[in-house]
């Protein structure tokens, strides 16, 4: 069980529920989200149709969402998660998720997903680091979407280069043939967690090999699209 702060992860000040993460102070002057096609997640004139992008050249997935930009105070609270073993950041995280979904479920009408994936660690990168920092994420949010939560579904087949190193055309062909679906998905809307999606190869890479597998739709959930 994680031992959850007592503090407002930003403020500081006392929270009257902990396990929020945030006051409710510091939740209303989180950024808000830019008008972004509800398809790709990059900026468009319309959050309620497909931008001439993906009109043109779609990626493989169906719909994302996520809750800001890659920017403060999301992308330091994300980089503590990922990298300083912050793990205590994951459910405070997953909430502010949860709220975002909710948004485009309610607004949107956005179907709930039958399986949640997560993208996977290589196992000796999960080694090194010691955790997937999605993972406890992920099952915080399968129990309140009700979505059933796959830990071993996708794997990788290989150890790729560091994707954050690497120009976008290296990115693509650093993850062909890195994944594998490890669990059924033939006929089922799927929702891919990942922690940031910057050009979006690492997800795209997955929808795709998913859709080859037979699921009906792949949803990307993310905490940050890079803009």
């Amino acid at each position: 069980m994680l031992s959850m702060p007592t503090a407002c992860w930003l403020c500081k000040m006392p929270l009257a529920l902990p396990h929020h993460g945030l006051c409710c102070f510091c939740l209303r002057r989180l950024p808000m989200q830019a008008e972004c096609c509800p398809r790709c997640g990059l900026p468009a004139l319309h959050s309620r149709r497909e931008c001439g992008r993906c009109q043109l050249r779609p990626p493989a997935w169906q719909r994302i969402v996520f809750v800001t930009d890659w920017q403060p105070p999301l992308r330091e609270l994300v980089q503590r998660l990922k990298f300083l073993q912050a793990t205590a950041l994951s459910v405070m995280l997953a909430r502010l998720f949860l709220l975002s979904w909710l948004t485009e479920r309610r607004d949107r009408h956005l179907y709930r997903p039958d399986l949640l994936l997560c993208v996977p660690l290589h196992k000796k990168r999960a080694w090194q680091r010691g955790y997937n920092q999605l993972d406890d994420m992920a099952r915080c949010l399968a129990r309140w979407t009700g979505c059933f939560y796959e830990a071993a579904g996708l794997s990788r087949r290989r150890k790729t280069r560091i994707q954050h190193r690497l120009p976008a055309s290296a990115r693509r062909r650093n993850l062909r043939g890195a994944f594998r679906v490890e669990t059924a998905v033939a006929g089922r809307h799927i929702a891919l967690l990942d922690d940031v999606v910057t050009t979006g190869s690492t997800v795209e890479e997955i929808s795709r090999v998913l859709l080859a597998e037979g699921a009906a739709s792949v949803q990307i959930w993310c905490l940050c699209r890079t803009l």
